[in-house]
């Protein structure tokens, strides 16, 4: 059972179950099947959140985010690393229950726990953002996709207060994250595009639209977050997806390089949907598998940032987008081409 004080914190901590709703949200879509499904995703998170807040102990949430259905797991371990990582700055950054957590059983959902970490960042003052990433040295992608947290800050941005970041796009001040603030909006760039598939419902066509009202120097980092969500968490068939691909244009390769991420992310947890197969084919021309396999294979030897404002991570998507322009890398069939 909880402890009162646990209790308490979820209670004052916890988003309320209907405010993720796309319809509490407004969101521009009708009920259906598909936003049913997307909804499920912040639930889990809520769930997550939840549980993360009130548990006494890591083998006790453990137990609980093993109820989740195994497509939906990575959600409630994001909600429990965005619970943890409150509560670690709660107690003045000694706490280490995110770092237990994301060293231990959280290691499969490495690239969703970093969402995690930027979901805190969003409801925490920036005073104490020095300290929300703990030290995860020796688990893959530290400290490179560490990223992913500016980029969960600006999908929370997004997703909670769409007509200031999304319809009068207003972006945040620029914060020193691993040392590179000029790069800050960029990555938060990325969440708000993640989040834009969500407030459309999946509709490729409205996605695609919602980017090209953005400016034309944030299109590409858009469009990266648009193909990662469309690829990790579905929602559209391949046609859709390969007219979102077309309507893309010149940032397509974006699109497909967020698409890479998302099929390396599912095949690090283990659990790849077959929603996944079909976006990532649609969006990079390539298999979950040759996909997750360029991942990993332009950081061979390690990635070095190339100054102040263009980190490794930045570096490691600039030669995805680039294999991904090649003609050999992908195979894209004449109907989709």
């Amino acid at each position: 059972m909880p402890s009162v004080v646990g209790s308490l914190r979820r209670l004052a901590l916890t988003p309320a179950w209907e405010e993720v709703s796309f319809a509490a949200r407004k969101f521009p879509v009708a009920p259906s099947p598909t936003v049913t499904a997307l909804e499920r995703i912040p639930q889990a998170v809520i769930c997550g959140f939840e549980w993360g807040i009130e548990a006494r102990g890591q083998s006790e949430l453990e137990r609980r985010l093993d109820l989740l259905e195994a497509g939906v797991r990575g959600f409630g371990y994001e909600g429990a690393t965005m619970a943890l990582t409150v509560r670690d700055a709660m107690a003045g950054g000694r706490g280490r229950r995110a770092q237990a957590l994301l060293t231990g059983p959280g290691v499969p959902h490495t690239f969703l726990n970093y969402i995690g970490i930027g979901f805190a960042m969003a409801r925490l003052p920036r005073v104490l953002w020095r300290g929300v990433l703990p030290d995860l040295g020796g688990t893959p992608y530290y400290p490179t996709m560490s990223w992913l947290a500016v980029d969960g800050y600006g999908f929370d941005r997004a997703y909670f207060d769409t007509p200031r970041w999304v319809d009068a796009q207003q972006r945040p001040r620029p914060y020193a994250w691993e040392g590179a603030p000029g790069y800050f909006l960029r990555a938060v760039d990325q969440g708000i595009g993640r989040a834009l598939w969500f407030i459309h419902g999946a509709n490729p066509a409205a996605a695609a639209a919602a980017v090209a009202r953005f400016p034309g120097d944030r299109r590409e980092d858009l469009w990266g977050g648009v193909g990662l969500a469309a690829t990790f968490a579905g929602g559209c068939d391949v046609a859709g997806l390969t007219a979102m691909r077309r309507a893309a244009g010149s940032h397509a390769a974006a699109a497909g390089q967020g698409a890479v991420f998302a099929a390396r992310a599912r095949t690090f947890s283990g659990t790849v949907p077959e929603h996944t197969h079909v976006a990532v084919t649609a969006l990079a021309g390539l298999s979950v598998d040759k996909a997750s396999a360029l991942a990993d294979d332009v950081a061979v030897g390690g990635l070095a940032a190339e100054g102040p404002d263009v980190p490794a991570y930045e570096v490691w998507r600039r030669l995805i987008r680039t294999r991904l322009h090649d003609p050999m890398t992908t195979s894209h069939d004449e109907e989709s081409s």
